[in-house]
């Protein structure tokens, strides 16, 4: 199988090809630069060095959401137009479930942690077994700080948390959390195509795929603007 995987969906920008069980190629930036500037690039890069023949993927996945509602469309834009061209299909994988193979080997329970603004986090919480399958143990879902301690303390099991939200909570679980817990090390702590790219990999053998039409992100919440929007459209009304 070959595999294309990107994912946008945050401050990083990762691709990486997997050709059966072997990550090929993986180009991760995190820098001062949009997705939109480096995601072609990118892909063009890997395409180059592997002297890969983009009609040679038997699909292409993107991290589906949630996260940067500018990053997930970018992405999405791009494997669509992909997908279309090359007549495959695409391989939607959820981004908190995607982060969460970064930690394939712990006994812990996995925490992504992605900063929503607001207060609130892109989170879930998993534990992968022997087998080296992801078992979900709260569903990746838009929370506040409070709550995912809250859910955490309540299994009582050790975790280990990673993400760009590690940065900004780190204190407020330090000082909420009952159990024990750790953070991921640099390299393990971002988001990176080649763990999206080995479940997808997962996903496509059982048939868990969609064509270039039917692919739409999820973004959990509602962007920033159209939040401004309905609050206009409600101040309005209330006069």
């Amino acid at each position: 199988m070959k595999l294309l995987a990107v994912d946008t969906s945050g401050l990083v920008a990762s691709v990486a090809l997997l050709v059966d069980d072997r990550i090929l190629a993986e180009y991760s930036v995190d820098y001062k630069k949009t997705h939109s500037e480096t995601l072609m690039p990118m892909i063009n890069e890997i395409v180059h060095i592997t002297e890969l023949d983009l009609k040679e993927l038997d699909a292409i996945a993107i991290a589906g959401g949630p996260g940067s509602f500018t990053g997930l469309r970018i992405g999405s834009a791009t494997v669509k137009g992909m997908a279309e061209v090359l007549e495959i299909p695409i391989v939607s994988v959820p981004t908190v479930d995607a982060m969460a193979m970064n930690l394939w080997g712990t006994d812990d329970y996995i925490v992504p942690i992605m900063d929503a603004r607001r207060n609130q986090t892109y989170t879930g919480i998993y534990e992968i077994d022997r087998n080296g399958r992801l078992l979900t143990k709260l569903e990746q879902c838009a929370i506040s700080i409070e709550e995912l301690a809250e859910e955490i303390n309540r299994l009582g099991h050790p975790v280990i948390m990673l993400g760009d939200g590690v940065d900004r909570f780190m204190e407020n679980m330090d000082e909420l959390l009952k159990v024990e817990h750790r953070y991921a090390p640099a390299g393990m702590n971002r988001q990176r195509a080649a763990s999206l790219a080995r479940l997808a990999q997962q996903y496509y053998s059982e048939g868990k795929y969609t064509g270039a039409e039917e692919h739409t992100p999820v973004y959990l919440r509602k962007s920033q603007a159209e939040r401004e929007r309905e609050n206009k459209e409600c101040s309005k009304s209330a006069v």
